[in-house]
């Protein structure tokens, strides 16, 4: 039977990862010559460490890849906590290659030593992809340990408006030359009034210049709410979004999915959210990229805001092939002239 190029990498992966708890970057070298047999972009190796988690007002959407955080996805927390990496290793190829900007990386497993995992995962991916890392955690120590072997600038996911956690993560970022994503809520729980939650981004965007973190490396999230349970809570993000970008001049990201749960067709509302939320000037979101109808919505949303140069991504992304070679006319073979 023939062998395709995406199951020899997939072979490829679960070879390099059986051995992976041994001299994991030893191991390296020996995983990247078959993806050069295969004309996988492998030569220089990437890393992650030379590329910059840039968002802003006047670049195209970034798509922070949600792929590879175990939490909610047994079979992926079950491999990692045996010491397999191979699916987790799959889906941060898949998500670059599917047109992730950044990767969000969590390794909270129960039961496992989270700041040795996350530093471990994180030294495998950096080595693998050639996009900037969001690294994840609630846990302050393991984001230390991650943020101590990532070289590059990372972007931290997150601190809130809650004094203990801008007391314990915003030197964390000062003293790395992190980005952090601020969640705007604090000790008094998530507030239903948009204006609340304004204020607590306020606050976080303060207490970070203190440290001497501009607001360009504060990126809030205004707490996107479902849909299905707050009717109006789309049109809360987008007045909200709307107020973070003009006034305290900050780039925003969310958890675009909260919107649509519970819902069915919840790809499709993925869409028209992400495609709004471009438009009202959020800056980035943590998706599944691998969705097709949800790159569908970030695609749009650049092209209405004119962050798609000559329309270059959407006419490479959705082109009928067809139209690319000699078959374009004749496609018209046996049609009858007027």
């Amino acid at each position: 039977m023939h062998q395709t190029q995406d199951s020899t990498l997939d072979c490829t992966i679960k070879s390099y990862c059986s051995n992976s708890h041994n001299n994991f970057s030893g191991q390296l070298s020996s995983f990247y010559e078959p993806l050069k047999q295969q004309n996988y972009r492998t030569d220089p190796p990437p890393n992650s460490a030379t590329k910059h988690p840039v968002t802003g007002f006047d670049r195209p959407f970034a798509v922070i890849g949600e792929r590879i955080n175990p939490t909610g996805r047994k079979l992926l927390a079950e491999e990692m906590i045996h010491v397999d990496f191979s699916l987790f290793v799959s889906h941060a190829l898949a998500q670059v290659a599917a047109c992730a900007t950044i990767l969000d990386i969590n390794a909270g497993i129960p039961l496992a030593d989270e700041p040795a995992m996350l530093a471990k995962t994180i030294q495998l991916v950096r080595n693998l992809v050639d996009v900037p890392l969001c690294i994840d955690s609630s846990i302050i120590e393991a984001l230390e340990a991650g943020l101590a072997v990532y070289k590059g600038k990372a972007l931290l996911n997150s601190v809130t408006g809650e004094d203990e956690s801008l007391d314990r993560v915003l030197p964390l970022v000062k003293k790395y030359g992190a980005a952090v994503v601020a969640i705007s809520n604090d000790e008094t729980g998530i507030s239903q009034d948009i204006n609340v939650r304004f204020e607590v981004a306020k606050k976080i965007v303060q207490r970070a210049a203190d440290y001497g973190i501009p607001a360009s490396d504060v990126v809030v999230d205004p707490l996107v709410m479902p849909v299905g349970a707050i009717n109006t809570s789309g049109r809360q993000v987008m007045e909200l979004v709307h107020r973070l970008r003009n006034e305290l001049k900050v780039n925003t990201t969310c958890g675009a999915s909260n919107f649509s749960f519970g819902l069915p067709n919840r790809n499709g509302v993925n869409c028209a959210f992400i495609a709004c939320a471009v438009a009202s000037g959020m800056t980035s979101a943590i998706i599944n990229p691998m969705h097709a109808e949800v790159m569908l919505g970030v695609r749009g949303g650049n092209l209405m805001m004119g962050h798609d140069p000559e329309c270059k991504d959407w006419i490479k992304a959705y082109r009928d092939p067809a139209a690319e070679g000699t078959g374009a006319r004749g496609s018209r073979t046996g049609r009858r002239r007027a």
